[in-house]
C-alpha cells in the first residue's frame, strides 16, 4: 500500500456478509489483477455473530476498470460471499443540509470545520422550524428554509422536507440541535443518512434541561453521543461518543459550557467518519473503521 495523493480519486469499497474463508483474498486479488492501488483496509470479524465486515479503498485513475464498470465488476463475488456491499467514490462530494432550531453551538461549529475543509462537504441548504439562525445561514451565503412545525401539520411538513431534500439531491442530513422528534416517514426515506446529536445523561436526565439536572446531582462526567436516527428515539446505531470530566468545584454554567463543547466535537467527528465513509451499519450497531 501507499499513501494516495492528495488530488488522486479513490474508490471505497464498504463489505458485509457471513464470515468465511476466502473474502479478503478474492477481493485483493480482484485489485490487483485490475492495477489497483490499496491505499487503505481494514476488517473486522464479529465471531458472536458470525459477520464479516471490511473497507478497502484505492487509486482508480490507473485502475483497469472504467469507474462506471466497476459495480458490475463486484457482482460476481459478492452473490458468490452473499455481500451487502456500497460503493463510492472520493471526487464525488456529499451533498448534506444541516437542521437546526435555537442552539448555535454545533450549527457554526460545522459550518466553521465545512469553511476551514475540514469536512469536505456541500451544503445547499439549511432547513429549521424557526428563524432564530437565519441571519447566520445569511452570513454563510446558504439558502435557509424556514419550515415550522405543529403537531397538526407534522405530516404535512415533513413531506416537504422529504421532497425538498430530495430535489437537492442530499446525501446527509445532520440534526445539529434539531429540537423536532422525526417520524418514522421521514427516517425511512434517508436511512442511515440522519445523525443526531444529544447529552449522554440519558434516560438519567430527560428534558430541556438535563445540565441542569445533572449539577444538582452532583455528576462527575458529561457526556454527548452522536448516532444515526432511526424511528427509536435516541436508540440509532452510534457513531461516536466523548466524555469530560467535572466537579463540584463547577457551575451549572460550566456544565453547560463543557457539554455543547462536547457535543461540538463529538458530532464533528460522526459526520467527518460518515463522509469518510468510515461507517458500516449491521443490525443497530456501527462498525467504525479506523
Amino acid at each position: 500500500m501507499s499513501a494516495a495523493s492528495k488530488d488522486s480519486p479513490t474508490a471505497i469499497l464498504l463489505v458485509s456478509c457471513p464470515d468465511q474463508p476466502g473474502i479478503v483474498s478474492t477481493i485483493s486479488t480482484y485489485l490487483f489483477e485490475n492495477k489497483g492501488n490499496i491505499v487503505d483496509i481494514d476488517q473486522h470479524v464479529d465471531q458472536e455473530a458470525g459477520a464479516f465486515f471490511m473497507r478497502v479503498e484505492w487509486e482508480i485513475d490507473s485502475f483497469g476498470i472504467p469507474r462506471d464498470e466497476i459495480g458490475a465488476a463486484i457482482e460476481p463475488f459478492a452473490e458468490k460471499f452473499q455481500m451487502d456491499w456500497e460503493l463510492y467514490f472520493t471526487d464525488i462530494v456529499p451533498r448534506v443540509a444541516l437542521f437546526v432550531t435555537k442552539e448555535n453551538h454545533c450549527f457554526y461549529d460545522l459550518l466553521s470545520r465545512h469553511e476551514s475543509g475540514e469536512l469536505r462537504m456541500e451544503i445547499p441548504l439549511i432547513v429549521s422550524n424557526r428563524e432564530n439562525l437565519q441571519p447566520v445561514a445569511k452570513r454563510f451565503n446558504i439558502p435557509f428554509h424556514h419550515i415550522p412545525i405543529t403537531s397538526e401539520t407534522k405530516a404535512i411538513r415533513e413531506q416537504e422536507e422529504i421532497d425538498l431534500l430530495r430535489e437537492n439531491g442530499i446525501d446527509l442530513v445532520v440534526l445539529a440541535r434539531y429540537m423536532q422528534i422525526l417520524s418514522p416517514k421521514m427516517t425511512e426515506a434517508f436511512p442511515n443518512q440522519i445523525i443526531n446529536i444529544h447529552h449522554s445523561f440519558l434516560p438519567a436526565f430527560p428534558g430541556a434541561r438535563p445540565y441542569h439536572s445533572a449539577y444538582k446531582r452532583g455528576v462527575k462526567l458529561v457526556g454527548a453521543t452522536s448516532h444515526y436516527v432511526t424511528e427509536d428515539l435516541d436508540e440509532g446505531p452510534i457513531i461516536a461518543q466523548g466524555v469530560t470530566e467535572v466537579s463540584h468545584r463547577d457551575s451549572v454554567h460550566d456544565f453547560i459550557r463543557k457539554g455543547r463543547a462536547l457535543e461540538q466535537t463529538v458530532l464533528s467527528r460522526a459526520v467527518w467518519l460518515h463522509l469518510k465513509r468510515r461507517t458500516l451499519v449491521h443490525e443497530n450497531r456501527t462498525i467504525v473503521f479506523s
